[in-house]
């Protein structure tokens, strides 16, 4: 408690250009990279999770499951644009486990951001759940069911398609998830075609979208475990009881475990195939590439690259 408190520091205000202002800011790292990993994933939840809602209550009347897409692809790029600078912007544990397993975040932070993710997604979905509380009670009848013609529960968490098994569900999260990272690797590849700086938020959203656009309507593509556990856990807590768990065969495990597998794949596939065959740079561009490639720990700054 004593270094959260002196890593604040209030400073009286400072005169710059003849404008007064004044000063409040963290200086411990840990602490700003927690608190913009909490609101950027917050951030991309609201927006994704309102879609859904929207298109679910609205029974068609706003939107469609373009709209779905669409709203997580945006809110990715949102919240992007709220935290890259500082935590990186992951909004998703399957993209820092596998930033540690590759080096670029250091394990020691893994706790901290999958915290924050947690809590921003379960944040969100209680965000949602009283914007749209009504809505939902009239579109259910007050009958808060997780499957079936009036099933709600799927606004918050996802939920398999009836003829999808756990084994094939599970192939789909790890295959999503593997193309995630292994174009999100792709996309900060300094030494290859990487998003054009400043593009990077509209690029990582563009890939959500066409994730979800492409390979969606099996599970809903969570290929996220924070995001889809926390707002499974708030329905179980809000009134949709334990059958949030057990649905589809017990399908809330899946989302959990399989992207880690498939985010670590995907960009072990795509370093294999492509990024350790580069042709050496020269110094100056080896020192530039280690610079936005450092992990977690040697760098004042997270790089803006590693998101979702």
């Amino acid at each position: 408690m004593g270094d959260l408190v002196q890593s604040i520091e209030l400073g009286v205000s400072h005169q710059r250009g003849g404008v007064t202002r004044p000063r409040a800011w963290l200086q411990n790292e840990v602490v700003r990279v927690g608190l913009a990993e909490l609101l950027c994933t917050y951030v991309m939840m609201v927006f994704g999770l309102g879609s859904v809602a929207q298109v679910v209550t609205g029974q068609g009347a706003f939107g469609e499951y373009i709209s779905i897409n669409l709203g997580f692809g945006l809110g990715v790029a949102l919240g992007v644009h709220v935290g890259g600078k500082v935590s990186g912007a992951h909004m998703n544990a399957a993209v820092s486990f596998t930033m540690c397993a590759y080096g670029r975040l250091a394990w020691k932070m893994l706790p901290l951001y999958i915290f924050a993710q947690l809590l921003g997604s379960f944040l969100a979905a209680g965000t949602i759940y009283a914007v749209y509380y009504e809505a939902i009670y009239d579109y259910c009848g007050g009958n808060l069911t997780v499957t079936g013609v009036k099933a709600t529960a799927g606004i918050f968490a996802t939920y398999p398609a009836s003829y999808l098994s756990l084994l094939a569900g599970f192939i789909d999260q790890v295959f999503g998830t593997a193309m995630l990272l292994l174009c999100l690797t792709a996309l900060s590849d300094q030494r290859n075609k990487p998003a054009a700086a400043g593009s990077e938020p509209v690029a990582v959203g563009l890939l959500v979208l066409l994730i979800g656009i492409s390979l969606g309507s099996n599970s809903g593509y969570a290929i996220n475990p924070t995001r889809d556990i926390a707002p499974r856990v708030f329905t179980a807590i809000a009134g949709w009881g334990a059958d949030v768990f057990r649905a589809g065969n017990g399908w809330w495990w899946v989302p959990l475990v399989a992207p880690p597998i498939g985010g670590v794949l995907g960009a072990g596939i795509y370093k294999v195939f492509v990024e350790m065959h580069h042709r050496a740079f020269s110094e100056h561009d080896e020192a530039l590439v280690e610079e936005e490639t450092a992990p977690l720990g040697k760098k004042e700054n997270i790089c803006a690259n590693e998101c979702v």
